[in-house]
């Protein structure tokens, strides 16, 4: 598997990778109901540098990075994740975090912070955790998840 910078031709890959998280509505705090063009200009907009998971020519996953806050508060770099199902427990995602730490790194950040984990998405949870991320916030009941209900989003955090 290779991550490298996404590429405009990605973007049909990129899209059919994140449309089935973002319509689920359980991860991401995005419209489910947001069109292809408006998720692919999300994804892919020019606050963010995007890039892809591959092996063999198919796009496994998907992460971008971005500076979290302006001013005072951009050495601190945000990133978000995503993974196609057919790539669910093969090591993708702890993959693209440690790329995106080491090129977060490259690019003069000194922080990476996660501002809204769904708390019951327990994967991701416990990944970031084994990645080194505390959680160092709690919002209580600050997400709308369609089956579970109201749910805490975590604030989570890394030096670098």
């Amino acid at each position: 598997m290779q991550i490298r910078s996404a590429l405009p031709d990605d973007a049909p890959a990129i899209l059919a990778a994140i449309r089935p998280v973002i319509s689920a509505g359980e991860t991401y705090a995005l419209d489910p109901d947001m069109g292809d063009d408006a998720l692919v200009a999300y994804w892919m907009g020019p606050d963010k540098r995007t890039f892809v998971a591959e092996e063999d020519g198919a796009v496994l996953g998907t992460y971008y990075i971005r500076t979290n806050q302006a001013g005072g508060g951009s050495h601190v770099c945000n990133c978000g994740y995503v993974t196609t199902a057919a790539a669910t427990g093969r090591g993708v995602a702890r993959r693209m975090c440690a790329d995106s730490l080491d090129r977060a790194r490259a690019l003069g950040y000194r922080a990476m912070q996660f501002n809204f984990v769904v708390s019951t998405n327990s994967r991701a949870v416990a990944l970031w955790h084994a990645m080194g991320f505390a959680t160092v916030g709690r919002l209580p009941e600050a997400f709308r998840h369609p089956s579970l209900g109201h749910v805490d989003a975590l604030v989570m955090y890394r030096e670098l």
